[in-house]
């Protein structure tokens, strides 16, 4: 019996099935923590997603979430080609005791008020400008929220490679 299971789960990895649940596992899961849950959190963890959701289990909540994604976080992402309108905000409570590989602060406020969360192999800190609390006209503040965009694209890819490394220096292809 152990020899066909080994068998099955070497020639049919990604079924969807209980053995498939077992190749879902190997993901490494990542929490990306704000403040509100309303812009930057989102906009990582759609980057992450459009860029290597096939490696990650993604996630993001908030320590006093907004209850809602902010809509010019869903614009800007739609014109930076990731959607993240059915996204929702969700508060850090909701993923008490579960595990992560990286539990990742995106802005001051949220390392604050979580210096260490239990469960999480690294924490890392990426500080982000809140674009929520941008001032102007409509255009100006699209403005700011293209920047952050762009600003958290550019670390998920930095992340991205580093995470590609292998011992010697090189990167996976």
């Amino acid at each position: 019996m152990c020899r066909f299971l080994l068998l099955y789960i070497f020639v049919y990895p990604n079924m969807i099935t209980p053995l498939g649940q077992i190749e879902a596992m190997k993901k490494k899961r990542v929490l990306f923590l704000c403040t509100g849950n309303s812009c930057r959190s989102h906009m990582a963890e759609g980057f992450l997603r459009a860029l290597n959701g096939d490696n990650y289990e993604i996630f993001s909540a908030g320590a006093k979430p907004a209850g809602y994604v902010h809509p010019l976080a869903i614009a800007a992402m739609r014109e930076g080609g990731v959607d993240i309108s059915s996204h929702q905000s969700k508060s850090l409570d909701v993923f008490s005791g579960q595990e992560f590989n990286y539990v990742i602060t995106v802005c001051d406020r949220a390392r604050e008020a979580c210096p260490v969360f239990p469960g999480a192999a690294k924490q890392l800190h990426w500080s982000f400008d809140d674009p929520a609390h941008a001032e102007g006209s409509d255009e100006q503040k699209m403005a700011v929220f293209r920047r952050v965009r762009e600003e958290i694209k550019h670390r998920i890819q930095m992340f991205l490679a580093s995470e590609n490394k292998r011992p010697d220096g090189s990167h996976d292809i």
